[in-house]
């Protein structure tokens, strides 16, 4: 299930991307596949130490590219261990509302994307979000937990203002949102409560077959009720 557009990245044989907040990994699986040299990057070693023998599977298995390499590494976002341009694609997926020095963390992973490179961040969108902590105090009020709401244009200008370039925006995971409001609604912790578990499976079902109708449906519900929303920007040359 990804958050970004692969294509609008421009992710291919060798890129360097780093996956900032990799957790895990479903992004930097998806990197790995079309050949770049992956580096996956989150403070949780366990999550990490899942994303390397994931790595390694893929390479036994040939799902990975001639000149294609995984590694991870374990760090934290405000003081990432890269030289400045040190890759031409950083993506942020769902992180940065979990970070109270967001501006230092945007301006870390500036830092260190490559003059013409691209950055894509994801957070949680402000009115599916605004649902959630509404009807939850638990959903969000836990060690780790999200700590802001981002309207889309704040974030924007957050990152305009080291330099980027804007250059597109748009939401995903619409048929999230509802399955988030059940558990808010019954209990974050309620996982076997019949309402949670039948939709899940319904979300479970829709990644395994990937129907054309629910795939039509989401992307009619995306921009009304879009669970994130991802911003792309470009550091100029």
């Amino acid at each position: 299930m990804l958050t970004v557009d692969f294509d609008r990245l421009r992710v291919g044989r060798g890129t360097r991307f780093i996956d900032v907040g990799a957790g895990a990994g479903r992004h930097s699986y998806e990197a790995l596949r079309r050949g770049a040299h992956v580096t996956a990057f989150d403070l949780d070693e366990v999550e990490l130490k899942g994303v390397e023998n994931m790595f390694g599977a893929m390479e036994l298995e040939g799902e990975v590219p001639p000149g294609g390499s995984g590694q991870v590494k374990v760090g934290n976002i405000l003081e990432m261990p890269y030289e400045d341009g040190s890759f031409d694609v950083v993506l942020a997926s769902e992180i940065l509302e979990h970070v109270p020095e967001d501006v230092q963390a945007i301006s870390e992973l500036e830092r260190i994307l490559a003059p013409g490179g691209v950055l894509a961040v994801t957070v949680p969108r402000w009115l599916p979000e605004r649902i959630c902590w509404a009807l939850s105090d638990e959903y969000h009020a836990n060690e780790g937990g999200h700590i802001r709401i981002y309207k889309a244009d704040e974030l924007r200008a957050k990152l305009e203002a080291t330099g980027l370039q804007f250059r597109h925006q748009h939401h995903a995971h619409a048929l999230h949102a509802p399955y988030w409001w059940i558990k808010c609604a019954v209990g974050v912790g309620r996982d076997q409560h019949p309402l949670v578990r039948g939709y899940h499976q319904l979300l479970v079902w829709d990644m395994m077959k990937a129907p054309r109708t629910t795939r039509w449906a989401e992307q009619a519900l995306n921009p009304l009720i879009g669970k994130s929303v991802a911003l792309y920007f470009q550091k100029p040359f």
